[in-house]
């Protein structure tokens, strides 16, 4: 039996040929005050992750829900950089959304009336290298090949010694 070419008609306008709309960068501007450091932009957790150098500095979000109370600019720091900062940005609080009452995580909350102001004075300290902001996340504080070969070196010691139990 012979095949029909049956002839398709092209439409540009079918829904299979319209591109996906990109989200909105949230708070571009701290993008925009951090581009001379050759920032690495990322998805994460429904935020956009800024790393500068192996460094994760800040988070942006601008999810305008019924978690808006923890958009702006969610600042990588520790614990025990909390009370200093807090002298820096008063406003700077603990996220809520994460669920505990405090993280190492803080937010400069974007529905602050100095909000703006607030983020491009973190995004200078960010420049200036300020230990209190920014952390090297456990996945990229050990190579992938690093940690494969650590941990073949301990299955190759565990494998040693069950033979040589087995020998006594």
């Amino acid at each position: 039996m012979a095949k029909s070419h049956r002839k398709i008609a092209f439409d540009p306008d079918a829904a299979i040929f319209t591109a996906k709309k990109r989200k909105a960068i949230p708070h571009e501007f701290i993008l925009d005050a951090l581009a001379p450091l050759s920032p690495e932009a990322r998805a994460m957790f429904g935020c956009l992750a800024i790393y500068v150098g192996d460094k994760i500095v800040c988070a942006l979000r601008d999810k305008r829900d019924a978690t808006a109370d923890d958009d702006g600019m969610w600042l990588a720091t520790t614990l025990e950089h909390h009370e200093s900062l807090q002298r820096d940005f008063p406003n700077m609080r603990s996220i809520r959304v994460l669920g505990k009452k405090v993280t190492g995580w803080q937010i400069l909350p974007a529905n602050a009336p100095d909000f703006e102001e607030v983020a491009l004075r973190a995004c200078e300290f960010i420049h200036a290298g300020d230990p209190r902001i920014g952390k090297v996340p456990a996945s990229r504080r050990l190579s992938r090949s690093t940690t494969k070969r650590a941990a073949q070196r301990m299955t190759a010691q565990k494998q040693g010694e069950v033979r040589k139990n087995t020998r006594d």
